[in-house]
């Protein structure tokens, strides 16, 4: 037998349109054969096209497919004006996985994406006008980038030690007691390290003072050349550095190309790679008396 008409019930709020669209986007529409339809299979196509439906069943009897639908029960929200909002996209991706929480799903795995647009939707339209939600999810997706940072050549470097000089200094509370003559300042090719020591009594007693010994170093710089190979791998570190920060923790990167190129006293480190993260930011929505919103 084949089905010439159907007869749908249970549905309050999604429209019986919509229901019959899906139903002939998953190919069952009139004339199709209605005997050995899986059900199974068919609920696991047509229930991701509506979303407002947790249940579906398609009985036929004769010519006709009564369809059985239990639509989803939404928990009551009263959402202020400045609750309501959309997911959008942070950046360009291939939708890969949709965990839509609250909202209108606007778009499917497989989706390319522009940085901005919506992929949860805050908005929809209902028989009693607009329905407003706080959308609320995690869309991830391939995402790729093309990034150059300069890497400077020419370098000043410090060579051994010349000369050290160890100061030493008595901290009362929070005043300093200098044991030497001089100021603090130290010249650019100076490093200085300084240790603290406080002092306690024989029985474990911690006395306010402390003694602070500080060690200062000169060094002799020069300038040089760094090697290109050095500059690359320098270039290649904070490039990954940034993408890592920038993909998050749960973000992973598939796969990276590294080039460079000299450009005066500069090497351009360029590093293009493909990732897979989270990028769905929150967008809140502005209602107005006028559209609504």
């Amino acid at each position: 037998a084949f089905i010439w008409d159907f007869a749908v019930s249970g549905n309050d709020t999604v429209p019986t349109e919509e229901i019959l669209q899906a139903l002939e986007r998953c190919g069952v529409r009139v004339g199709t054969r209605g005997v050995g339809l899986d059900q199974d299979d068919l609920r696991n196509r047509v229930l991701p096209l509506l979303p407002d439906v947790v249940y579906l069943a398609v009985n036929v009897r004769g010519c006709t497919a009564h369809v059985q639908v239990v639509e989803r029960t939404r928990p009551p929200h009263l959402y202020r004006d400045s609750d309501v909002q959309n997911v959008v996209a942070a950046r360009d991706g291939l939708i890969t996985k949709i965990e839509a929480l609250d909202g209108v799903t606007c778009v499917q795995v497989g989706d390319t994406v522009q940085a901005g647009q919506v992929l949860l939707g805050g908005v929809a339209d209902s028989p009693r006008g607009c329905r407003y939600m706080r959308a609320h999810g995690r869309i991830r997706a391939r995402t790729w980038y093309c990034w150059t940072v300069p890497v400077p050549l020419d370098v000043s470097e410090k060579t051994g030690e010349e000369g050290a000089v160890t100061r030493v200094a008595v901290d009362i509370g929070r005043q300093r007691i200098k044991l030497y003559a001089g100021g603090s300042v130290l010249p650019v090719d100076c490093d200085k390290i300084t240790e603290y020591r406080g002092l306690r009594l024989p029985f474990g007693l911690r006395l306010p003072v402390t003694l602070a010994a500080e060690r200062t170093v000169t060094h002799t710089v020069y300038d040089g050349q760094r090697a290109e190979d050095d500059a690359r791998a320098e270039g290649e570190r904070q490039l990954l550095a940034q993408l890592r920060q920038t993909i998050g923790e749960d973000g992973a990167i598939l796969q990276t190309d590294v080039s460079a190129r000299r450009q005066g006293a500069y090497l351009m480190v360029t590093l293009r790679a493909e990732c897979e993260e989270q990028i769905g930011v929150d967008a809140p929505l502005t209602i107005t008396n006028d559209t609504g919103r």
